[in-house]
């Protein structure tokens, strides 16, 4: 089912925000900056990128000069998704005027045997499809592909759509027909493909997505290859390092995640999408060993992964430092969508669990609250002056800035935010699924005959009510494994808890009445996490909470909590656009002042350490902040 997204209204106070946000201020804002018209930002240039185009393609023009990364046009492409499916949610015509005059633009850009890329339409008409490594061509291809799917979910429209299965039938007609050796660099087109084939049920999108997950790293020289042959580079990227783009095996013995941490779960996404598709017992198996490698060993307790800035990659099992962490947004993001199509594989909560995570903490730290700043890099402590600064530490940025050169993350939280219910909702074997808790009405007349009504003020009330209305219908109920006492009422009778794979499977109930456990909680590491040594960090909810300067005298690294002491959750405030902050019994250590080290033990005075969610920090201005903190 493709129709979450129309089916599904928001109404509860938390996404409600956002939804809106995302209509009035986010799109609106990210058009103009890739309008270039954004004051003091970087400049972005990929409508413009596509206009040049059109112009060579539909008047024989001189190339103008092509601006920004290789990979400038999915950009565009992930603003078109979030821009298309806000418009289920608020009909806007201008801006749907403006989209269809950008995907015009997109289509006069196109050759006539369907290659589409402004890059190489501007800058190197003869190199297509000669640097497979570095150029992301299918890259490109792949997100343009998505925003195509869902303008047509969106609005019915088939410009797009047909502007991009031309494309995919050029790429279809060179790797698969004419046989070319070679697979995407940077994954991102095989779960596109996917995408198509359950759009339009033409099987030969599954098969050439199934034809890239199946070709790579069964040549693992394909890269060093092809840079032997082609005598041109984008950025000089190493070749040799095959473990950087997943192709050092074919993909069904991979059984670490490796490299470059947005590729990898893109990857897996794909992997993941076609195993539902075919059940590939094999290339299931893949999956859930990847899966479990991840998040059992290489995920932040945000729900962040990647923990190096070199290759913004995966480094080694436990390997999760702090200050040092790259946990791009993208990352998150890909990670949600290989938790959502494992769902799909299996109905099992521990994927939803980290969507959740990955969701509510990393996704969306990285846009500010006002929707006009973002970040890119999501660290888990911040000192100014070292963060951001200091060799090692640059990457981490203490605020967010207003663009990027590189500018893939802030298009990929809107098009995530605006796509929020297929990723709380599932339909399988007749059970509709609540894998995330939204308040809103889900209808469902069409496909089973029922409404389902959801009233919650989650994430910071417990309580989550369901009415069904309608022909009965068999719901499943995520558990959260965080929630250590639930309750549920069916028709207002309480009944015993016992879920299945972290699903409560009920049947034939008018009112569900789900409460879950919303006390703060510690959480500790694994022992073998070096830097989160005889650390703790706090949990409410599915919320991780940190401490920022500006609520604790800015000083927060003399903060510790208080082993044996409380933690209070405050009434719920508009603080930070609506939040529950949370108070702890801590100190605040006092060193012997005017010395680097010292034999004087530390004095420790008692005070209350305010915590605020982490994905509201850095909305007031410049200060240091921590999510793991000592205790004593």
């Amino acid at each position: 089912m493709n129709n979450w997204i129309q089916n599904f209204k928001i109404s509860d106070p938390f996404w409600k925000r956002y939804e809106d946000l995302l209509t009035d201020v986010v799109i609106p804002y990210q058009e103009a900056a890739l309008r270039d018209q954004i004051p003091d930002a970087e400049k972005s240039h990929s409508i413009e990128n596509f206009k040049m185009a059109a112009d060579v393609m539909q008047n024989g023009a001189e190339p103008g000069e092509y601006y920004g990364m290789v990979f400038q046009d999915s950009d565009l492409a992930k603003w078109i998704e979030a821009a298309s499916y806000s418009l289920l949610q608020k009909p806007d015509p201008d801006l749907e005027a403006r989209l269809d005059e950008v995907i015009e633009t997109i289509k006069d850009a196109q050759y006539p045997d369907g290659y589409l890329n402004t890059y190489f339409t501007l800058k190197a008409p003869d190199k297509k499809w000669t640097n497979l490594q570095e150029a992301h061509e299918l890259y490109c291809a792949g997100h343009m592909i998505e925003a195509a799917v869902a303008n047509y979910e969106a609005t019915g429209k088939t410009v797009l759509l047909d502007t991009m299965k031309r494309m995919a039938d050029h790429i279809y007609q060179r790797f698969v027909v004419e046989g070319h050796p070679g697979y995407p660099g940077h994954p991102e087109i095989e779960l596109a493909l996917m995408r198509l084939y359950h759009a339009t049920g033409e099987e030969k999108y599954k098969e050439l997505s199934a034809h890239f997950i199946n070709v790579r790293g069964v040549d693992p020289d394909y890269f060093v290859k092809e840079a032997a042959a082609r005598g041109w580079q984008v950025w000089g990227m190493e070749a040799e390092d095959r473990t950087y783009a997943q192709n050092q095996m074919p993909v069904r013995d991979m059984t670490k995640a490796t490299g470059h941490a947005v590729r990898a779960v893109y990857l897996y996404s794909g992997m993941a999408d076609l195993a539902a598709e075919t059940g590939d017992k094999d290339l299931i198996k893949a999956c859930r060993t990847l899966w479990d490698n991840i998040t059992t060993q290489q995920m932040y307790i945000t729900g962040g992964i990647g923990s190096t800035v070199h290759g913004e990659a995966f480094t080694k099992d436990y390997n999760l430092p702090n200050a040092t962490a790259y946990a791009e947004t993208c990352a998150s993001i890909g990670l949600i969508f290989f938790a959502r199509r494992m769902l799909e594989l299996e109905a099992d909560g521990r994927y939803a669990d980290v969507m959740e995570r990955a969701l509510y903490n990393t996704v969306l730290a990285g846009m500010q609250l006002d929707g006009q700043r973002f970040f890119y890099v999501n660290p888990l402590e911040v000192v100014p002056g070292i963060s951001g600064v200091v060799p090692g530490y640059r990457h981490a940025l203490p605020q967010r800035p207003k663009w990027y050169g590189c500018a893939c993350c802030p298009p990929n939280v809107s098009r995530t935010i605006a796509s929020i219910a297929k990723y709380a909702w599932g339909l399988k074997d007749e059970t509709v699924y609540s894998h995330l808790f939204l308040g809103g009405e889900l209808d469902l007349t069409k496909e089973l005959g029922a409404r389902i009504t959801v009233e919650t003020r989650y994430p910071y009330e417990g309580k989550v009510k369901y009415h069904i209305e309608g022909v009965p219908i068999r719901m499943a109920i995520r558990i959260p494994e965080w929630s250590r006492h639930t309750k549920l009422l069916v028709n207002g009778v309480p009944i015993t808890v016992w879920p299945y794979k972290g699903y409560q499977y009920i049947s034939d109930a008018q009112t569900i009445e789900l409460y879950l456990d919303m006390d703060p909680v510690r959480v500790y590491a694994s022992s073998r996490v070096a830097s989160d040594s005889g650390l703790t960090a706090v949990m409410r909810g599915p919320l991780v909470y940190c401490a920022e300067g500006v609520d604790n005298g800015g000083d927060v690294l003399s903060l510790r909590l208080a082993g044996n002491g409380q933690i209070i959750a405050e009434p719920y405030t508009d603080t930070l656009c609506g939040t529950v902050k949370l108070k702890a019994d801590g100190y605040c250590v006092h060193t012997e002042e005017g010395t680097l080290y010292s034999t004087t033990r530390p004095k420790l005075e008692p005070v209350q350490i305010d915590l605020i969610p982490y994905y509201t920090w850095g909305n007031r201005g410049l200060n240091e902040m921590r999510v793991w903190l000592p205790e004593v």
